[in-house]
């Protein structure tokens, strides 16, 4: 009995020349003896007890199968099933006799020479030398083709390529068995690997994947201890700057020998081959053990244990490739340019720069006297690419993940890598610039006020870094404003202030001299010699604001607009406010309002504010030039408000103009509390020259906006009384209206009658609304309602209110019209709104089932 507890001797194949049928059992045996795919069979150990690990570059892949008796046997499992190695074959049925068949022709795509017919069966199979490739147009059945491989080294490992079929569906797996017919490994279709045991000759043996089929394949193998060929890469293969080698793998072939010398511990980059094949690689150590695998085709290795070392290459599916050999020594780089430290301002000659093609990487090599924290920059018209810093030995220190501030720990020489992730040539420049040195920055300034003149700075190099000192005390709270990318640093270079935090500004932790460092956030090649602004302003008991006391309601704000971003906000009484900043053509700014040690106390338009003196900051207009503020600045509750009435349908008009920027007008209202107020316009009022109109409660909270889509149904549920707040839209700083509200709940308006005349109403610039009731008993459940124009011009809309105020139907402004509505019990109210000039018009109303 085998290990498994169970041995079958069956046929290596159907009997072609008699054409007997397989007994049923043996079918079913051989289907049960092909399909599992678990390592097993003896294997000495190595030498030296454990195989070290290899390391994976990029992500792990399969490594070497194993005997059972090797290391590495007691945690190997069988592969999952795929499409092409299913987990279990179907119930067989008995095979149909086969007719005798000519013998298949076999080819190598490498060395091929002819072997004699095998008189027992059509099959393919014998010696297998290491690097050829034979061919075997058809395998059906059970048959069972066998291939012979010699090692003369223990502990080898074969990389293998097994064919897929291109004749059918079947593919084939392989078992391979040592001299004395114990299981070693098995390995299906595309690239693989089995681990052998002592030198020696061993048996591939191939079969159908299920007990009735026809396919055909390539096999090939190759030894990582004794290769075929092992070509010797020049030690210059690994200096930037180097174009590499190419090579090619052929059709089915298993794998390419490559040996190379680097030293102990040097961190070598394999760049990704690329193209529409799959190359895989693996580098094994000096006692041909595996040091890192590359998945990928690339990525990054260390050599950690001595050489002489071997690159294996192999394509995944045994596709012909032709692919770059393209490896840099990161650790100690040879053919890296020189970098020197770059000043501030200007760098002048010391810039860095290339031309890289896709997939490739390039170096600058830089020496520090000193630990010290720089700043690297990095720029391409080309588009975004990545960097990273390492020391001599190849360890990374900081990438382009790090925000371009890297801190070199120690004095001696460091390597800037650039690489080239796009799909085109890239054209880079690089500085890098100490940021414990002042060299190269403006003179420094003491006075950090507001009403300074707003900052420019020249930039003339892409990778230029500009430099601002500034003296700060403990405890003051810092703003710096720049139209680009800025970090705020100490007299060591280490910066401040970089954790996360909805405060505005930074609070400078001891008395000294601190720096902004800048430059433009997008470059491009028309930016040579530009400026971009920068201010730099101290907001803790901030100096130059102008100060803006509270105004009042329906007329312009209190204070003068200025250029100045700030404002000390003096409040009188302790109360909540209207706050509101203002640039340009009445834009909203987006503005804070600050205590006297620069904290936030609150966001515009609501503060709530003791006594005292604060601080209100546009954030968004901190670096413009000649850009007016105007401040708002009001009680939240209303006061000194404009009656006007909620009977716009029978008296004239409110009139009322909006002279500047940030006035706020305000009408007072006579509604009570749980009614349905409705705003009345002129039908060919347009709203960008329509104010912005709020309804508020007696403590200033909002009841309901009026806008294009809502004219009506405002429902009253605050405390009384209400007031209506009027302010100019974007873009419009000053305008004229002309307004009305009325109740929409039942408003004692006239009848509309429902006979053949109906109603003829006069409107005109001081009358362009009128209002009807319908009693509930004087309606049907569907009525058709009409109007037309009879006199002078313009146009009108109707529209129909329920007794809770709600919005029924209506139609849209013309000069004449009909809208049929389902009409619900109750008392209804029917507003007619024209368009403010002088005409006549008549209303009526009829029962909709009664036709005509």
């Amino acid at each position: 009995m085998g290990e498994f507890g169970l041995r079958a001797t069956l046929p290596a194949c159907p009997d072609d020349r008699t054409g007997r049928r397989i007994p049923r059992l043996a079918l079913v045996a051989t289907a049960v003896l092909t399909v599992p795919a678990f390592l097993v069979g003896p294997s000495a150990a190595s030498p030296g007890g454990t195989t070290p690990a290899a390391t994976t570059a990029t992500s792990s892949i399969g490594t070497a199968s194993t005997g059972a008796g090797s290391p590495a046997a007691s945690s190997a499992v069988a592969p999952a099933p795929t499409a092409s190695s299913p987990a279990a074959a179907p119930t067989p049925t008995p095979a149909p006799a086969v007719e005798p068949t000519a013998e298949p022709t076999r080819t190598r795509t490498a060395k091929v020479s002819q072997r004699p017919w095998n008189s027992r069966a059509a099959t393919c199979g014998g010696e297998l030398a290491f690097g050829e490739v034979e061919t075997c147009p058809s395998i059906v059945d059970q048959q069972e083709h066998r291939w012979r491989v010699t090692t003369t080294a223990d502990q080898d490992v074969l990389l293998t390529q097994l064919g897929r079929s291109t004749a059918g569906p079947d593919h084939v797996n392989a078992r391979v068995t040592d001299a004395a017919g114990r299981d070693v490994c098995r390995f299906g279709i595309d690239a693989g690997s089995c681990q052998l045991g002592a030198a020696g000759t061993y048996t591939i043996a191939l079969t159908l994947s299920y007990p009735t089929g026809r396919g055909d394949y390539t096999i090939a193998v190759e030894s990582t201890r004794t290769p075929s060929t092992c070509e010797r890469l020049p030690a210059e293969l690994f200096h930037f700057g180097s174009p590499g080698v190419t090579r090619t793998l052929p059709a089915g072939a298993a794998a390419q020998c490559h040996e190379f010398d680097q030293p102990l511990n040097a961190l070598v980059r394999m760049a990704v081959p690329g193209g529409p094949t799959d190359i895989r690689g693996r580098i094994l150590d000096g006692q041909h053990q595996p040091i890192c695998e590359f998945p990928y085709g690339g990525g990054d290795c260390r050599l950690g244990r001595p050489g002489p070392y071997r690159l294996l290459t192999w394509e995944t599916y045994g596709t012909e490739s032709t692919y770059p050999i393209r490896m840099r020594r990161l650790s100690d780089p040879a053919g890296c340019t020189a970098l020197p430290l770059a000043p501030f301002g200007d760098p002048g000659a010391a810039v860095g720069s290339g031309s890289m093609q896709p997939d490739d990487i390039t170096c600058h090599t830089l020496t520090t006297g000193t630990p010290r924290p720089v700043l690297v920059r990095a720029a391409s018209l080309d588009g975004t690419f990545g960097w990273t810093m390492l020391d001599n030995t190849g360890q990374e220190i900081c990438s382009t993940s790090d925000e371009r501030y890297c801190t070199l720990p120690a004095a001696g020489a460091y390597t800037l890598v650039v690489g080239n992730p796009l799909g085109g040539e890239l054209n880079y420049e690089v500085a890098v610039t100490p940021l414990d040195r002042l060299d190269g920055c403006a003179p420094a300034s003491d006075n950090l006020a507001w009403d300074q003149p707003v900052q420019q700075v020249r930039q003339t190099s892409p990778v230029q870094t500009n430099c601002q000192p500034f003296q700060g005390r403990a405890g003051d709270r810092i703003l710096a404003s720049v139209a680009g990318t800025y970090w705020l640093v100490d007299q060591s270079g280490a910066r401040t202030c970089t954790s996360s935090s909805n405060e505005v500004g930074c609070v400078v932790p001891a008395d000294g001299t601190y720096r902004v460092l800048s430059h433009r956030s997008v470059w491009n090649s028309g930016n040579a010699g530009e400026t971009y602004p920068m201010t730099l302003r101290r907001i803790s008991d901030p100096v130059g604001c102008p100060t803006v006391r509270p105004g009042a309601y329906n007329a312009p704000p209190s204070g003068a607009p200025s250029t100045i971003p700030c404002r000390i906000l003096d409040i009188p009484s302790t109360g909540e406010y209207r706050v509101k900043a203002l640039h340009g053509e009445n834009l909203r700014s987006y503005a804070r309002v600050l205590d006297t040690a620069g904290r936030t106390l609150c966001a515009e338009i609501r503060c709530q504010l003791p006594t005292g003196r604060y601080t209100l900051l546009a954030t968004d207009a901190l670096v413009a030039v000649d850009v007016e503020i105007e401040v708002s600045l009001l009680p939240l509750r209303p006061a000194g408000c404009t009656p006007i009435g909620d009977t716009g349908w029978r008296d004239a008009p409110h009139r009322g103009r909006i002279q500047t920027s940030g006035q706020v007008n305000c009408l007072q209202l006579p509604t009570p509390a749980g009614a349905h107020l409705g705003l009345l316009l002129p039908v060919d009022a347009t709203w960008p020259a329509t104010p912005d109109i709020r309804v508020v409660d007696a403590n200033g909270e909002p009841e309901c906006d009026f806008s294009p889509l809502n004219r009506y149904n405002c429902e009253l549920t605050g405390p009384a009384p209400y007031s209506v707040l009027l302010t100019g839209r974007d873009w419009v700083t000053s305008l004229d209206y002309v307004l009305g509200f009325t109740r929409t709940d039942g408003p004692a308006c006239p009848v509309l009658p429902t006979d053949a005349t109906g109603s003829v109403v006069a409107t005109g610039p001081d009358r362009f609304a009128v209002c009807y009731s319908i009693p509930a008993d004087q309606h049907a459940a569907r009525e058709a309602l009409t109007w037309a124009r009879t006199s002078g011009s313009g146009r009108a809309r109707l529209t129909v209110f329920n007794s809770a105020g709600w919005w029924e139907c209506g139609a849209d402004a013309a000069a004449q019209g009909s809208v049929t509505c389902d009409l619900p019990a109750g008392p209804l109210t029917v507003l007619l709104e024209t368009d403010a000039r002088d005409a006549a018009y008549q209303v009526g109303r009829r029962d909709a089932a009664a036709g005509g």
